[in-house]
């Protein structure tokens, strides 16, 4: 009976991945809810479908979050495998925390697209490529990334939103990081608009203590010009929820959904599966998808369809036998139980509007400005490389561990020699930029190390960094001469917000490799000071540990 199941379902998904057959319509937002093309509301039913990267336990790695990634879209072998299981589950919706943009998704994405399954892709990368908590940027390796990946994905038709972050915050301290959040989804939204795209533009934020959470949710779909204008306003807002445990009741979400009754964006649950109370019912599906919270959510996304193990427990839903064949598990059957019991009310009608509220003001606890960094400018940090007398010029390839500790080493060392970084700096709180600190981490290294070597009358032992700098020939001849061409550079950059376009070559992108298969999460180690922090398990797990602490305590649940 194994092997005749076992052939259906592989007949089943290869046909779907040789249909063609256009399945979905365009999904739009209007006011708070999303519609199909029809005029009915869209609600995400949705599982996670990511498998767990490797993650390497250390102390600066407190979240456990992964140093390497498999694009679950690239796997044609895997999409015939898991998408009658998907189909068995009944989701409309997949969200994939991690993608390569250098290889193909063809015959994934026309499968889900047959199937009527729509995709969530988040556009960070573990390691080196999302924004990083503990020193927050928005720089051109990054939307160089995001476009890429946007480029990669714009042919299909199934492409529900895009998200620009999962859980960069993690607490009130830290909620300058929303600057850099929204520059992201700006520019983001803007080059979607360039190319003609409906994807909306989303985020994903760990549940946490209404007194930030909620201004972060309302900054983030805010106008700060006050024109009512969504130039810089999110989509869809997703929060990555775990409070309900086992067979809770429907109050248990009283506070959240007096927290967003209000909202403005479409909002779902990016994630939702609390472990900590085994076997997981998945009762709170029946809650979500009705009234009330159908007039304030949009549905949610199960986490997690592959086994992913967090703090908080053991997550998964399917085993990956030797075979290469699925075993379900209790969780599996129980969400495709409440899944296929769901009935969520058709209304209201896509006849509200879109408004774009003042953005919450700053205090003890948000601590964002309303003034946005700049939109990355390949050009400039690209003009740059040819002045530096010093230049980053490291032995390997692979400088993502390295960068962080050399700039604090540089900065220190140019502090000293009466110089600053002020150049390559950024700050959500007071809402200053330096005119470089949109650069990649190694421009940025570059440009201070470089600095030192000035500041110090062109030492050769000033360009060393431990065999990671080089002096450059044909640089320009002396400090004066470097100081205007650098100037003419960053004159060279024109208005500090605009459309931005593909990139044209790799310049100005280093510290952001999409060829490794291994970028993801380690933007909290602090010291890497690269503007890039992101991927699943990075934050997903943050989240559901998070979450499970507040269920436990009264508080919050966090599983990222």
């Amino acid at each position: 009976m194994r092997a005749a199941s076992r052939l259906v379902a592989l007949l089943s998904a290869a046909v779907a991945l040789t249909t063609g057959v256009v399945a979905v319509s365009t999904v739009t937002r209007t006011g708070r809810y999303l519609y199909n093309a029809d005029g009915s509301r869209f609600y995400i039913k949705g599982v996670a479908y990511q498998p767990q990267g490797s993650v390497t336990a250390s102390s600066s790695n407190p979240f456990g979050e992964p140093d390497s990634f498999t694009d679950p879209l690239a796997d044609s072998t895997g999409c015939t495998r898991d998408l009658p299981f998907l189909q068995q589950l009944g989701v409309n919706v997949i969200r994939a925390y991690s993608v390569d943009s250098t290889l193909n998704h063809d015959s994934c994405m026309s499968a889900l697209s047959g199937a009527g399954i729509y995709t969530i892709i988040d556009l960070s990368l573990p390691v080196n490529g999302s924004i990083d908590r503990a020193s927050p940027a928005w720089s051109t390796n990054l939307l160089d990334q995001y476009i890429n990946t946007i480029d990669a994905f714009s042919k299909y038709d199934n492409v529900l939103a895009y998200n620009v972050g999962n859980e960069v915050i993690t607490a009130a301290n830290a909620t300058n990081a929303a600057a850099f959040i929204k520059a992201a989804a700006r520019d983001t939204k803007a080059y979607l608009a360039s190319k003609n795209s409906p994807a909306l533009v989303g985020y994903a934020a760990i549940d946490a203590d209404d007194d930030w959470l909620v201004p972060l949710a309302n900054y983030l779909s805010c106008d700060p010009s006050g024109g009512n204008s969504g130039a810089t306003s999110l989509d869809l807002f997703g929060l990555n929820n775990y409070e309900w445990c086992g067979n809770s009741q429907p109050s248990v979400y009283n506070d959240k959904n007096g927290a967003f009754a209000g909202y403005n964006a479409a909002a779902y649950f990016s994630e939702y599966g609390n472990v900590a109370c085994p076997p997981r019912l998945w009762t709170e599906a029946a809650a979500l998808f009705s009234s009330p919270m159908t007039d304030i959510w949009s549905g949610g996304v199960a986490f997690s369809y592959f086994p992913a193990q967090s703090a908080a427990g053991q997550f998964g839903m399917v085993t990956i036998n030797s075979d290469n064949t699925v075993s379900v598990s209790d969780d599996f059957n129980n969400l495709k139980t409440q899944y296929g019991q769901i009935s969520p009310p058709n209304s209201p009608s896509a006849s509200g509007t879109t408004t774009f509220p003042a953005c919450p003001t700053q205090n003890s606890t948000w601590l964002a400005t309303t003034t946005l960094p700049p939109t990355p400018n390949d050009a400039v940090c690209a003009c740059l490389q040819g002045t530096f007398a010093c230049e980053f010029s490291p032995p390997t390839s692979n400088t993502s561990a390295i960068v962080g500790p050399l700039l604090d080493t540089a900065c220190g060392l140019l502090g000293q020699s009466g110089g600053n970084c002020d150049a390559i700096a950024a700050d959500g709180s007071t809402g200053t930029y330096g005119p470089l600190s949109f650069c990649d981490p190694s421009t940025k290294l570059s440009y201070v190390i470089d600095q030192y070597y000035e500041a110090t009358n062109r030492n050769a032992q000033s360009c060393s960094f431990g065999g990671n700098a080089t002096v450059q020939q044909s640089a320009p001849s002396n400090s004066a001469a470097v100081a205007a061409a650098q100037s003419s550079c960053v004159a060279s950059g024109g208005s500090a917000t605009f459309v931005p376009s593909a990139p044209s070559t790799t310049a100005g992108s280093g510290g952001s490799s999409q060829t490794s298969g291994a970028s993801g999460s380690g933007g909290n180690s602090g010291g890497q000071n690269n503007g890039a922090l992101g991927g699943f398990g990075e934050h997903a797990m943050v989240g559901v540990i998070v979450s499970a602490l507040f269920s436990v305590f009264g508080g919050l649940l966090v599983f990222a």
